[in-house]
């Protein structure tokens, strides 16, 4: 999934006291409740930490360990209080999260402990020597929870925690697993907050583009219209064999755009257009800056109205100015849209690049557990209809193997719906948060199940825009929403 990246000023005032749970000594001296950036109290990062993880912990007869990294942030601590645990995700785990953010906030309030824990083969946790598809049998949702099972068990020995509350929190695919802990393991997670998770197992999640343009219309039809013309032109001018050069021109291609060329590479040059305005979406006006991320000011209002402005450019010559800006702020010459080099990219299996090895381990668990492919199937979207599900689907084979193959794959999303229950669950202590404009709510649940169950849906934010640090730009239903998590979870507490 190339855009599920995940990841990861209230309380201005001393609401939280009307939970009835203390305030530590310590957050009290740190100024927990004055909501000013945490990275500006010169907090120090935490080293690393390593943790010694079963390898299988479904097979009782195979005794084989590994390191797995995880950080710990005990300044807001105090005996007895609650215990935080962020879940690691589809990328490297950064210190920076152990230091700033919404949670960093609340475990200021209650006298957290807090941990992060990184995800099993992402970053530095290599449970194996490559992630070859033999070895990547050990990588799955089930094997992860059960490292966060072990972890929590271990400290609570290691640490003296057996009688403290233990919440989790996690934004997109550990939103997920936020939630998924608290179903498969109540007795050790007394609470979660599941951020931007998508709940549903899907292969064709022709849903996203939809949001997607929905979101695009919050600035105007126009943007969206205009987006259209433009991949309508493309689409015209590749069809009809005419000035290929002027595409490569204009979107800075690495390789020439041939009529010879693999219909597979066409499928990867209008998915890699679409996800320029699927990544504006998903990611538009969030707070990433203090995680050094790139292009956190082209949000849809910039680049519609680039698209929009009163100049006489054509659709086609916007689209490519768009490009253009995207691939200065990302550090990018060209847009390479091969297909053949995507697919010897993805087929490496050292860990020599953590970013690199991150797009092949998540793509493995989209093959073989969730789908989640971002195609072209539905008709009210503009990006056109060349990257549709097959094309996904055919990546997995190129990649992994023959055998996962669409029927694999459909047998493993039925079975991971079977395993977590997809939205029919019966679950207790949960917020699921998401954010309108984020594309991922399509799949996640944005109802209240039962008062023990709460949802929030915060309109006109995106993805996972509760769990970053505060700004005076958030909107009144952001800040409220993040009030509404705090005082939940001091009822959780109580």
């Amino acid at each position: 999934m190339k855009k599920l990246t995940f990841l990861l000023p209230f309380l201005a005032s001393a609401l939280c006291f009307a939970t009835g749970w203390k305030l530590s000594k310590k957050a009290r001296y740190h100024g927990g409740l004055l909501g000013e950036p945490v990275m500006d109290r010169n907090f120090s990062l935490p080293p690393d930490q390593y943790f010694s993880q079963k390898l299988d912990h479904f097979n009782p007869t195979d005794v084989r360990t590994w390191k797995q990294r995880y950080f710990t942030n005990d300044t807001f601590y105090y005996a007895g209080g609650p215990v935080f645990l962020m879940i690691g995700g589809e990328g490297t785990a950064s210190p920076k999260w152990m230091v700033t953010g919404q949670w960093i906030e609340l475990a200021m309030i209650y006298g957290a402990m807090c941990f992060q824990l990184e995800h099993r083969y992402y970053g530095k946790s290599h449970p194996t020597p490559d992630s070859s598809v033999k070895n990547l049998v050990y990588l799955s949702s089930e094997q992860a929870l059960a490292d966060l099972a072990n972890f929590i068990e271990n400290m609570n020995n290691a640490k003296n925690l057996t009688g403290s509350k233990w919440i989790v929190f996690g934004g997109s695919y550990p939103g997920s697993l936020a939630a998924w802990m608290r179903i498969k393991y109540p007795h050790l997670v007394h609470g979660a907050v599941s951020s931007s998770g998508p709940l549903l197992a899907k292969s064709n999640f022709k849903e996203y583009m939809e949001v997607v343009r929905a979101s695009l219309a919050t600035h105007s039809e126009k943007c969206v219209s205009q987006v259209e013309r433009a991949i309508k032109q493309i689409t015209t001018v590749i069809e009809e064999d005419e000035v290929e050069a002027d595409l490569d021109k204009l979107f800075k291609l690495c390789d020439p755009l041939e009529p010879s060329n693999d219909p597979n590479d066409i499928s990867n040059f209008f998915e890699s257009l679409a996800s320029n305005w699927a990544g504006i979406v998903q990611y538009n006006k969030d707070n990433r800056e203090f995680e050094g991320a790139k292009g956190t000011n082209i949000t849809i209002d910039v680049a519609c109205d680039l698209m929009t402005s009163g100049s006489g450019k054509h659709p086609i010559h916007r689209y490519a100015d768009l490009n253009a800006m995207l691939l200065e702020a990302y550090g990018e010459k060209c847009m390479d849209y091969k297909y053949s080099k995507m697919i010897k990219n993805m087929r490496d299996t050292s860990w020599k690049d953590e970013e690199a090895a991150a797009a092949r381990l998540w793509t493995y668990q989209t093959c073989t557990e969730f789908g989640f492919f971002q195609t072209s199937n539905a008709t009210d979207q503009p990006f056109g209809d060349d990257f549709q599900e097959n094309f996904f689907q055919q990546q997995c084979v190129d990649i992994f193997g023959a055998k996962f193959n669409a029927d694999f794959l459909k047998a493993a999303i039925r079975r991971t719906n079977m395993f977590y229950g997809g939205y029919d669950i019966e679950i207790s202590r949960v917020i699921f948060v998401h954010g309108s404009i984020d594309p991922w709510h399509a799949l996640g649940i944005t109802h209240s199940l039962s008062e023990e169950a709460q949802a929030i849906l915060i309109n006109g934010t995106a993805h996972c825009a509760d769990m970053y640090p505060g700004s005076d730009r958030d909107p009144p239903q952001l800040v409220e929403a993040r009030q509404r998590i705090m005082e939940t979870i001091g009822k959780w507490l109580e």
